[in-house]
């Protein structure tokens, strides 16, 4: 009986130890999985400019409520209006680790409110894009309608093309990243370092 007893307490005693050797290998599994996605390092220069870019984008979103959507869309409603911003990230890359050290306007750059479009193909050193994501007026021209984050449409964009990096600015210090890393995948969100 005792030797019963005791081969069950030992079994229960090495049950917890088991069990955190088990999480363990999990975490460790799960670090390294993470530790090979791709990561973006943004200066804080670059991170004012592109909080920057977003205010002067963005200025003037309580002033078109009165419009109907179609004109806010487009942007043709005579006084300022607020439009999305096309730039070119400017940097180098060290494997999947991207580093940002400038913005560049996009060449051609056309400006809607809930589009943009341009070119950062002939820009020396660029490595991927940014793109500003205005504020819409409430029909009751109260607080402003905001699309938080990457669109559909744009990590569609993304996937189809061959930049690296993607940044939507949605608000102040409010950033949603993609990356693709060296092996083709695409990351989101990713991880964006201030340093």
């Amino acid at each position: 009986m005792q030797s019963r007893i005791t081969s069950r307490s030992a079994r229960f005693a090495r049950a917890p130890r088991l069990a955190l050797l088990l999480t363990f290998v999990v975490a460790a599994a799960l670090a390294a999985h993470r530790a090979s996605d791709p990561i973006i390092v943004i200066a804080p220069a670059v991170r004012d400019s592109l909080n920057s870019t977003w205010s002067q984008a963005n200025r003037h979103w309580d002033e078109i409520a009165d419009q109907n959507m179609l004109t806010q869309a487009l942007g043709t409603g005579g006084r300022p209006t607020q439009k999305e911003y096309l730039g070119c990230l400017i940097g180098d890359s060290n494997a999947d680790t991207f580093h940002v050290i400038g913005l560049v306007p996009a060449h051609d750059m056309k400006r809607f409110q809930f589009a943009v479009t341009g070119s950062c193909d002939s820009t020396p050193g660029v490595i991927g894009t940014f793109h500003t994501h205005p504020y819409r007026a409430a029909p009751t021209g109260s607080a402003p309608l905001k699309e938080p984050g990457l669109s559909k449409q744009d990590l569609m964009t993304f996937m189809g093309g061959t930049d690296r990096a993607l940044i939507v600015v949605w608000d102040v210090d409010s950033l949603d990243v993609a990356l693709r890393s060296s092996d083709g995948r695409v990351v989101h969100p990713a991880l964006l370092l201030t340093r």
